[in-house]
């Protein structure tokens, strides 16, 4: 697991030879261009290595006076990137992760450069950063730099892009296209230079998932292999596809100058720090890869829970590769591990209007129900008539009309009382313009523009990189969690601000706006340290803060705001793609006026994710309250394989009105699970099931567990399993077992 060349006495190699580095899953491997900078010729448990003048340099960036060598959308050839001369590289890491420093120069700035790379042994991922000093005498402005570059891919001839279109209410919408579509064929050769077309996607303001998901992935057709990566980063991001050499090249950045109105002043022996840059790799076999190399890779897969390479589409084991890599780089917590069902009185239910004589019976309800958790959704801070809390809140104390007997207090004792955790919601970085925080903080202490103090939909920005924010929301948070004994927080945002603050000393608006974001996250695990039982959900307006670097702090994220029932199951079968199941909050709403089959319908997406139960669960017959708590028993007796498990599609990555969709949970060492929803279409469906091909299966319907006419057969020559749904909107849980191969 460590590199071939010899070090010197403080770690680092003298000279630029080819060296490699990884552990038997991943391999990769360096070696000089003409020009002497280094480059990655190689990443993958198998393969061969590229022309050195076909990959990429390790780090490519721009700076006022240092721009591109050549103009055009794409973020490859910039002059200080082929400047950056190897000094040396540094090995180390555990039994856990390997890593890999490379230190980079640039005669002319003085500029150094350190490129991160790590990996988690037995996964073939890549996670990458930059780090830059300035040694030189002059300050120097950085307009961009990348988080990861890798080059020699196939030709975009053979390759598919996949995108993920996240809108409010129409989250994880992957589509995908031919990359030749975007990046034509120019005839390279006639014209000895490589194309100046791009495939370019990036993510603007606040919310980081807004719009797309900070993701995207290529597949090889007739290849057999696929690419996943993600942009961990909490304000803006770019990534970008083009043609090299008749090959293709990624690259992905953090916020730049040019989409974000991001810059850095670096003076002398000042750093800056990308944000991580994550690729997974995964295949349909094993052909490419050397004999021992294969099977080490395969064990390591397996041991981490991932797809085996001989079985499944490539794409399904990248998403594997990438649910595992989540895993292994998020905060601990138990959880992660323990995935307590939640209730949530917002969805389709009191909608933001909670008083003690409406939560009670829904408290007495959801304990019945087998809820574990009860959060009381936004409204409770609200004292208003007219439930005008949206430009009011920011204090973030109980409204005394909604709790007239014995406050908030005597709601969360009750749902003590039932067995549950008490959890309230709370929407920390906003204060409405009407809430006497609003003035009773310093100016500096909210997001500002030209000295002007920023208001967005009635309410402003706190900048939590300002000590009097921050200790605003230390109070706030020790008074509910720490006098109140609230154990859940729900923490929302609903405002998008792009692009970003000018505080005093900000160079750019993206910069302000890079450094509250991660101002942010140190904020919350702050929080997580003082009170290491309390459990967070991410949320803004549903699923517009779900980006990597969030994922890796909190314990929960919330998918979406989506109300309709029919429409919910296309988000939750595509979730996978970028949250882990076991932190996926999928509302499951039934109510009182659906009919059997609706009930078990919204109930069923969320049996492989993170149930949040919600709907008038007090206006329920017996016979409908029984069929709720038959299927969160069913989560509670499946809800310990969920956690280690990894995503597949039988029928591929949903569609946004597709009749029939389908999510798998491979379970390693274990059964497999399959959600199904029919809402229209023909009455029959057959579901690949390729890493079950050859095998013995018995499907074992888990949900419903009321007659629903539904039917499931394993067809072992055809590898699949056929279900039957004879009426819509239905869906079933299905848990296979499998033989030996």
């Amino acid at each position: 697991m460590t590199g071939t060349a010899d070090g010197t006495a403080d770690g680092f190699t003298p000279s630029c030879p080819t060296f490699s580095w990884g552990h038997p899953a991943l391999r990769a491997e360096f070696a000089a261009a003409a020009d002497g900078t280094p480059r990655l010729v190689r990443l993958g448990p198998g393969g061969t290595a590229v022309d050195p003048e076909v990959a990429l340099p390790l780090v490519e960036l721009t700076a006022v006076g240092h721009g591109s060598g050549w103009s055009g959308p794409r973020f490859t050839g910039t002059a200080l990137g082929s400047r950056l001369a190897y000094r040396g590289h540094r090995d180390a890491g555990s039994s856990d992760w390997v890593r890999l420093t490379v230190e980079l120069h640039d005669p002319v700035t003085a500029l150094t450069a350190f490129v991160e790379l790590t990996s988690p042994v037995g996964l073939p991922v890549l996670r990458s950063r930059v780090r830059l000093r300035n040694d030189g005498t002059d300050p120097l402005v950085v307009q961009s730099v990348s988080s990861l570059l890798l080059g020699g891919l196939p030709s975009p001839d053979v390759l598919d892009v996949h995108r993920a279109r996240n809108d409010w209410l129409a989250e994880c919408r992957w589509y995908a296209e031919p990359l030749r579509d975007t990046v034509a064929d120019i005839g390279v050769d006639a014209h000895q230079h490589d194309s100046r077309a791009a495939l370019t996607l990036t993510g603007r303001g606040s919310w980081p998932t807004d719009g797309h998901l900070p993701m995207g992935a290529l597949t090889e057709r007739g290849g057999g292999r696929a690419w996943v990566w993600q942009v961990e980063s909490p304000a803006g991001w770019r990534w970008d596809l083009g043609e090299r050499a008749h090959g293709t090249y990624l690259a992905v950045n953090g916020p730049t100058d040019a989409e974000h109105q991001w810059r850095a002043r670096l003076a002398p022996d000042e750093e800056f720090t990308t944000v991580w840059a994550a690729v997974a790799t995964g295949s349909t076999g094993t052909a490419e890869a050397g004999a021992a190399e294969a099977g080490a890779a395969e064990a390591g897969a397996a041991e981490a829970g991932v797809s085996r390479p001989g079985g499944g589409s490539a794409l399904d084991a990248a998403f594997g590769v990438m649910t595992a890599y989540r895993r292994a780089v998020r905060r601990p917590h138990p959880d992660h591990g323990a995935l307590p069902v939640v209730f949530n009185d917002y969805m389709n239910t009191l909608m933001g209007d909670p008083t003690t004589e409406k939560l009670l019976p829904l408290i007495d309800a959801a304990a019945r129900a087998g809820a574990e958790y009860f959060c009381v959704d936004s409204g409770w801070s609200d004292d208003t008539v007219d439930g005008g809390w949206w430009d009011t809140v920011g204090a973030w104390r109980p409204a005394a009309r909604r709790f007239p007997d014995g406050g908030i207090e005597a709601v969360l004792d009750r749902i003590r009382e039932r067995g549950m955790v008490p959890g309230l919601w709370l929407e920390p970085e906003v204060v409405g313009v009407h809430s006497p925080v609003a003035s009773a903080l310093p100016p500096d202490a909210f997001f500002q523009r030209d000295g002007v103090r920023i208001t967005e939909q009635g309410r402003h920005q706190l900048d939590l990189r300002h000590p009097a924010a921050r200790a605003h929301l230390d109070r706030t948070v020790d008074r509910i969690v720490g006098d109140w004994g609230v154990g859940y927080l729900k923490l929302d945002y609903n405002v998008v601000v792009a692009p970003g603050t000018c505080a005093p000393g900000d160079l750019s608006p993206g910069s302000g706006l890079l450094g509250h974001a991660h101002a942010y996250l140190a904020w919350l695990s702050d929080v997580l340290d003082r009170h290491p039982g309390l459990v967070v959900e991410s949320c803004a307006s549903g699923g517009m803060r779900m980006d990597g670097a969030t994922l890796a702090v909190a314990q929960l994220q919330s998918l979406s705001d989506q109300q309709d029932p029919l429409r919910f199951p296309a988000i939750a079968a595509a979730a996978p793609t970028a949250v882990p199941p076991e932190q996926g909050a999928v509302w499951a709403y039934p109510q009182p006026g659906y009919d059997d089959d609706l009930i078990g319908f919204t109930l069923g997406g969320a049996l492989l994710g993170r149930i949040h139960l919600s709907g008038h669960l007090n206006r329920m017959s017996e016979r409908q309250l029984g069929l709720v708590r038959a299927a969160v028993d069913t989560y509670t007796a499946i809800r310990g394989d969920l956690a280690r498990a990894v995503p597949f599609w039988p029928l591929g990555l949903p569609g946004w009105t597709d009749p029939w969709l389908a999510l798998g949970l491979r379970v390693p060492d274990g059964p497999s699970y399959v959600s199904v929803w029919r809402r229209g279409g023909e009455a029959d469906v057959s579901l690949p099931v390729g890493h079950l091909a050859g095998r013995e299966v018995r499907p074992e319907i888990l949900h419903p567990s009321a007659e629903s006419g539904g039917a499931a057969v394993w067809d072992r020559d055809g590898h699949a399993l056929r279900v039957s749904l004879p009426r819509t909107p239905t869906a079933l849980l299905i848990r296979l077992h499998a033989g030996t191969d």
